[in-house]
């Protein structure tokens, strides 16, 4: 079983956070849903919730020492009026000084590679991403590029491995094992909220490389969002925290935010 001591009492901990927000009240249960439902559901409660978004983020890295470093930004994102999964993320960096006015920006296209920049102040130079670099360390912290995101699920093949009384546990191994660093990984999604509460990559020996949590959900807007999420690195014994407030939807952010014109001239008013 892959639910048994700590392991279990902590996902039911996971799993009583959101009874305790009320969000499982009046929530519909969808009996034996496919598992192109559940991988769906669960991309779009984590990524798509209203056409737009905002949310200033504190990150928190701490090393095996108990060293910590810290950054601050935020987020924009948009869901493009064409559909089928495009997205526009704009990611501006506000502390430390060093990396202020740092920007990413995202353009996510889950049928074929995204395209993102990198705007770096210190040398006034915008430059493309490559491909190969989405799996790399954001801003030296244990989440990568990709993650900020999100994974396209057209780039895995998703099996259900288990069903509990609260989760939809997933494995998913990648279709192209060449282009990423993992063998596979398992996802734990909520019944309810399909929110994925747990996320374990595995390296090609089967050893576990890096988890994903989620620590608080709250209501915000009629919608359960994660508000505290926290990514291990197993090999480093490293950690990094996200702290997510002032997250608000449905602002009707511009689009023209998401172009390279804005990478210079961040739109403060939404940034606030």
């Amino acid at each position: 079983m892959l639910f048994s001591g700590p392991n279990r009492e902590r996902l039911n901990r996971i799993a009583s956070v959101f009874l305790a927000v009320g969000l499982l009240r009046g929530s519909p249960v969808f009996a034996g849903p496919s598992v192109d439902e559940i991988v769906a559901r669960a991309e779009q409660a984590a990524y798509y919730q209203g056409q737009d978004g905002r949310a200033s983020v504190s990150m928190r890295i701490t090393d095996k020492q108990g060293r910590e470093r810290k950054r601050r930004f935020t987020i924009l994102r948009s869901n493009s009026a064409g559909g089928e999964g495009e997205q526009k993320y704009y990611v501006h960096i506000a502390s430390p000084s060093d990396l202020r006015n740092t920007v990413l920006m995202v353009w996510k296209h889950p049928a074929g590679e995204d395209d993102r920049w990198l705007y770096l102040p210190g040398l006034d130079l915008a430059k493309r991403i490559a491909s190969g670099d989405k799996r790399t360390s954001f801003l030296g912290s244990d989440f990568y590029y990709e993650d900020i995101s999100g994974r396209s699920p057209q780039h895995d093949r998703h099996v259900l491995k288990e069903t509990t009384d609260n989760f939809y546990v997933l494995d998913n191994t990648p279709k192209n094992p060449e282009s990423v660093e993992f063998s596979h990984f398992l996802a734990w999604i909520h019944k309810q909220t399909y929110l994925p509460v747990k996320v374990q990559f595995f390296d090609r020996s089967g050893e576990p490389q890096r988890t994903y949590e989620a620590l608080k959900v709250e209501n915000v807007q009629g919608r359960p969002t994660v508000t505290h999420s926290r990514i291990r690195d197993h090999a480093l014994a490293q950690e990094t925290d996200l702290v997510f407030d002032r997250v608000s939807y449905d602002l009707g952010l511009p689009e023209a935010i998401f172009t390279e014109r804005y990478l210079r001239n961040p739109p403060r008013q939404y940034l606030r």
